[in-house]
């Protein structure tokens, strides 16, 4: 092993969490977030006025938030915590436009199209 590389994973052992002291305190505070987002839909639906249910809102949050059930580190857990936040200050504060939120809903991006006739209909050139 390389010396750089052995001083590279001492400093990754030293640097601390950012939030969270331990694994119970991060699955706590993740749960609290994702209440607080499902009390808030209600709010949201009516202030933004998407033309979505609320169930397919919670549904669209619990899928958020269950992408990324299957990390384990703390830091990374902790900035995703810190993010989540950020988002659910965003959309209840107003500071987010209503596309943005109905971009959750978007399924992927279209392809493009390839024949003449159809790259003519769609304006492209």
């Amino acid at each position: 092993m390389s010396p750089g590389r052995i001083a590279a994973e001492s400093a990754l052992h030293r640097v601390r969490p950012l939030l969270s002291m331990d694994h119970h305190e991060a699955r706590r505070k993740v749960l609290s977030l994702y209440k607080t987002w499902y009390r808030e839909v209600p709010a949201i639906i009516h202030g933004y006025d998407i033309p979505k249910s609320s169930e397919q809102c919670r549904a669209k949050i619990r899928e958020e938030f269950l992408r990324h059930r299957k990390v384990t580190d703390l830091r990374v857990i902790d900035m995703l915590l810190i993010k989540g936040q950020m988002e659910l200050r965003e959309t209840v504060n107003r500071w987010k436009d209503k596309s943005h939120l109905m971009r959750y809903w978007k399924d992927g991006v279209e392809a493009k199209p390839k024949d003449f006739l159809s790259r003519f209909y769609e304006g492209h050139e």
